[in-house]
């Protein structure tokens, strides 16, 4: 894919309705992207039923939940969960008696793992009993779902599921100095890419991101068939990240966050999605923006594209209702300091010779660099200094707000995609907002 290919108008095709069933493939945890699509699916009518990733015992052993483990999450879900267990990856997987991928790490430390070699037969062995493990347990998860989806009914399969690091130690010092250090403390993401460590971490991705979605894909295929021989019709949405056009010198402009170590992944979830439509099965992967989420506060600066969206709400017809949105947006901050201010710095911060230089949408992901960690880092503290209450930011509304706008977009759009792989950018998202906020 040379280019983006972003969404550009507010769908409004909608063919899901009461008897419906929308499934969600992977477990509902806290507030994320997740949530917009199950309020669609409810206020549609349709029946919910969500899966578990399961629970690990002492010994990291896989369960399925307790009864009260299941009672909660059915009851944060707001529907049906099928309960076996369907944790992606295969970290702590391997064969009887053997090591996994985790034990095969422990020893690693933060002087030695840029050396530490791992045993790739061993790791292949491990990776074989994992997507045995899941495929085994899809194929339990549907013939349970068959039981719940009626003739003729609609089906809508929305993956969630991502993520892939191991449980290990040494990974979180790592971390912190990719994402969140300077000077000193400076880490290169391409260090990790390079060695072991980080090969078996981009391998788990791949388990966990994207094939987790080829799996859900086949492993449905007979209630497909069943549906579509008896005039219902099923969709498969996923989430992606592949950059977000935001505004730029007055122009939708894609950018990216960099390092996005899990890149790789969601190209790959890209091309499963792909496949299926060329097989004439409608799975779209949708590159949403970057918000704020309890997972994505350790890559410090990756909200630093959110702050563009007020603009986009003003000039995409926001009216009273986006005029609201920067009064409250300036409420958050010390006095002193002006919302046209912070603004200002973000502007300066896109239009930098150092952010130029990542926004190169054929070779994403880039490595991270010296220079974009003590301009983005710092800017991210800066602005983050504004604020009256660091645990009130700007960012946190802006991020609700992508939430909400999403959510619809994505429910409409699945109803008739206009392809395997759609952006959703500043500009629809602002466009969908207005629409909700000013009918």
């Amino acid at each position: 894919m040379q280019t983006p290919i972003p969404l550009r108008n507010v769908p409004q095709t909608n063919i899901f309705k009461k008897g419906d069933v929308f499934v969600l493939f992977g477990e509902l945890f806290g507030r994320g992207y997740a949530n917009g699509l199950i309020n669609e699916a409810r206020d549609a009518g349709m029946t919910i039923v969500g899966i578990t990733v399961g629970r690990r015992n002492e010994d990291n052993s896989l369960r399925a939940l307790t009864a009260e483990e299941l009672a909660e999450a059915e009851a944060n879900l707001g529907g049906r969960i099928i309960n076996v267990p369907l944790m992606a990856g295969f970290d702590l997987d391997a064969p009887a008696g053997e090591p996994t991928p985790t034990d095969l790490l422990a020893g690693m430390t933060l002087k030695s793992w840029q050396d530490d070699k791992l045993d790739w037969a061993q790791i292949e062995r491990c990776r074989e009993a994992g997507i045995k493990r899941f495929k085994d347990s899809v194929a339990e998860v549907m013939s349970e779902l068959d039981k719940l989806i009626p003739d003729g009914a609609n089906a809508f399969f929305a993956h969630t599921m991502a993520g892939g690091i191991p449980k290990v130690k040494v990974f979180l010092a790592i971390a912190n100095r990719i994402y969140k250090g300077r000077g000193e403390r400076f880490l290169s993401s391409q260090a990790l890419l390079d060695s072991d460590l980080g090969k078996l971490i981009l391998m788990n991705f791949d388990e966990v991101t994207a094939n987790s979605f080829q799996y859900l894909i086949d492993g449905s295929a007979a209630i497909r068939a069943r549906l579509e021989q008896s005039s219902g019709q099923v969709r498969y949405s996923a989430y992606g990240y592949h950059g977000t056009e935001i505004l730029i010198d007055g122009k939708y402009q894609w950018q990216t966050y960099t390092s996005y170590t899990q890149g790789r992944a969601k190209m790959r979830l890209e091309r499963v999605a792909e496949a299926a439509w060329a097989q004439g099965i409608k799975a779209t992967v949708y590159n949403c923006p970057e918000i704020r989420t309890n997972s994505s506060d350790i890559f410090v600066g990756v909200e630093l594209s959110l702050f563009p969206l007020l603009t986009a709400l003003k000039k995409e017809n926001g009216g009273a209702w986006a005029d609201a949105q920067w009064d409250a947006c300036r409420a958050m901050l010390q006095e002193g300091q002006t919302l046209e201010g912070l603004l200002d710095m973000i502007e300066a911060y896109n239009q930098s010779a150092v952010m130029a230089g990542f926004r190169n949408f054929a070779a994403w992901p880039m490595a991270n660099s010296a220079e974009l960690a003590d301009l983005m880092i710092g800017t991210s503290e800066a602005i983050t200094n504004m604020h009256t209450d660091k645990k009130e930011l700007v960012t946190g509304l802006l991020s609700a707000l992508v939430l909400e706008g999403t959510g619809p977009l994505m429910f409409r759009e699945t109803s008739a995609p206009a392809g395997p792989v759609l952006w959703l950018s500043h500009d629809v998202i602002a466009k969908q907002l207005s629409q909700l906020h000013n009918a």
